[in-house]
């Protein structure tokens, strides 16, 4: 129950709905208690008539009509109790499922690259939603049936030892024994619960690589392979999932089992004492085997109510692995400034952690406002590395990166990446229309101010040659449209959110020549007061820039502008060249 007790927030924060839920399941119980009274009553009015005790049979009659209505009455308040009670009890479950997942999903918005590197995304998909899931049936219907049992017990066994103390003892006699299996299982139960959570997340990773990839799939022609693998992970996960079953399955016999015992043992321990006039009438026999009975499905419901409390505590500890962990990225500024655009890096080395790559290593250039600065260089030599440094993505492992000349640290993080308008490698899209795609960058951005961003990006005509325009619905990660147009939709939403400085990385590597020069272009026409920086691997990206960097191995080995860098021999000069041949070719 340790990981459980996290939850102990959320029920002080509905305390007085959980009070209130209490209170009336102790009404219920108590109005569902009458009917074994009224009922033992009734028996004792017509033993006493057999007896010749009551010798009309209208005051017999009259009685038991008596009794009639009142069990009519008790059972309808006991109805309108125990809905009220799930009312209760259930809403408060949703509120904390509510709460719960909003923590957990606010906590992998907080969390860093580097969390999402080290885990998978179905396993991230499955603690949010199957986990939550166990969460709630604890703090809803195990909590709810929970109270209930424990009412329904003190209230029975109360009355019960009030009208004959010897056969209260004797009927009791198995709950020891219930409770002995009860915890037994319940070990077993968890074990078995928490492998079952671990093949379930197992199976929805495999299933989301494989829908997300299955265009690779289809294209290897490897369907078969993958059905085989999820087939036999599926498998496994079933026998894990019977496993469990088998366990469980043994709890509602068990309970049966017990109960039946416990009625012979009223009838017989009653029968013997009302023979010895131990007990004053049959109606007590009657009334207890009726209470025996009541207890039966309380009885029976420890054994589910802990199978939903070892299941959310396996949850809970999963979802508290997450929850503890802390970003490694954080804010450690409250202050809002304005941030102009100035960018420097000073001996700034960087080593991926999951890795151990060095990308970046005592790498130093300064760029001032307004300013645009291209980046060149070969796969894996550092170049996107920058970019990400620059949007706190990652932190420094040494030197220092300042903005408008203070440390980027101590910046407030929100506020500098507000500021930054980042066109990723690959290009990644929503599964919503164009229009909330774009707007993306700027959520109260207007019709005219979508359309005009779409223009700069050259990619205006290519949805208004869909049926739908801005209203055409993507797939998943922006699956109906080609390479080109999700870079430019992409570059739409970065221009849109007209931020001070602008990051491109590689993102026109889609695109021909000839488009790529029109957008880049426009965005020197808007970006004259902004610092920019474009990653590329082309030449013909690069020449416009005021400034050109060219990287390997995580360095600068060339550095100036187009002219200078072209009347040099080097790297830059010969991508140059090349690219020139291929373009004239």
């Amino acid at each position: 129950m340790k990981s459980l007790k996290y939850l102990n927030k959320y029920f002080l924060k509905y305390k007085w709905r959980l009070l209130l839920g209490l209170i009336i399941t102790i009404g219920a119980r108590v109005f569902a208690l009458f009917t074994p009274q009224l009922i033992r009553n009734s028996t004792n009015a017509i033993e006493k008539y057999v007896n010749g005790e009551i010798v009309d049979v209208e005051i017999v009659k009259s009685e038991l009509l008596y009794n009639i209505g009142l069990i009519i009455a008790a059972v309808f308040a006991s109805a309108i109790l125990t809905f009220l009670m799930r009312q209760t009890f259930i809403v408060v479950s949703r509120f904390i499922e509510y709460d719960l997942k909003n923590e957990v999903f606010t906590q992998y918005q907080d969390l860093s690259l580097d969390f999402y590197k080290k885990n998978r995304t179905g396993d991230l998909m499955n603690r949010i939603s199957e986990d939550v899931s166990k969460v709630r049936m604890y703090v809803g219907p195990a909590l709810m049936y929970g109270v209930q049992t424990v009412t329904l017990f003190v209230v029975v066994i109360s009355y019960m030892i009030s009208a004959a103390p010897t056969l209260t003892l004797y009927t009791l006699i198995p709950l020891p024994i219930l409770s002995i299996a009860i915890y037994r299982l319940s070990v077993a139960i968890n074990k078995r619960s928490a492998v079952v959570q671990q093949f379930l997340s197992e199976l929805n990773t495999f299933t989301q690589e494989s829908f997300s990839g299955i265009a690779v799939i289809k294209s290897y022609g490897i369907q078969d392979k993958f059905n085989s693998d999820f087939d036999h992970l599926a498998n496994e996960s079933k026998e894990k999932n019977v496993d469990l079953a088998k366990v469980q399955a043994i709890f509602f016999p068990l309970m049966v089992l017990l109960i039946g015992f416990s009625n012979l043992i009223v009838i017989y321990i009653g029968g013997k004492q009302y023979i010895n006039g131990e007990i004053e009438s049959v109606g007590v026999i009657v009334e207890f085997l009726l209470y025996v009975n009541m207890l039966t499905w309380p009885v029976a419901s420890v054994g589910w109510i802990t199978s939903m409390v070892q299941r959310a505590e396996a949850s809970q500890k999963r979802i508290n692995e997450f929850l503890e962990q802390k970003p490694s990225i954080k804010n450690h500024s409250d202050e809002i400034e304005n941030i102009k655009g100035d960018i420097e890096f000073k001996n700034v080395t960087f080593v991926y952690d999951d890795t151990n790559i060095t990308a970046l290593n005592k790498f130093s250039f300064k760029l001032n406002k307004g300013e645009t600065l291209a980046i060149l260089g070969n796969t894996g030599s550092g170049k996107s590395t920058i970019l990400e440094l620059i949007g706190r993505l990652y932190d420094v492992s040494e030197g220092e990166i300042l903005i408008d000349g203070k440390p980027i640290e101590s910046l407030n993080l929100s506020e500098l990446r507000q500021q930054i308008g980042y066109v990723p490698q690959d290009a990644f899209l929503f599964s919503q229309s164009i229009r909330e795609n774009i707007k993306f960058g700027k959520s109260d951005a207007s019709e005219e101010e979508i359309i005009a961003a779409a223009k700069y990006a050259a990619v205006h005509e290519n949805i208004m040659g869909f049926s739908k325009g801005y209203d055409t619905v993507l797939g998943e990660r922006g699956l109906t449209l080609s390479g080109g147009q999700k870079q430019r939709v992409s570059i739409a939403r970065a221009i849109i959110k007209d931020p001070n400085i602008v990051l491109f990385d590689d993102c026109l590597s889609a695109v021909d020549t000839e488009t790529e020069e029109k957008i880049f272009n426009n965005l020197k026409e808007i970006s004259e007061e902004k610092t920019a920086i474009i990653v590329s691997h082309r030449a013909s990206s690069a020449r416009n820039a005021d400034k050109i960097i060219v990287v390997d191995n995580g360095q600068i080995i060339q550095e100036g502008n187009h002219q200078e860098l072209i009347n040099i021999d080097g790297y830059y000069k010969k991508l140059y060249e090349k690219q020139l041949e291929e373009k004239d070719s």
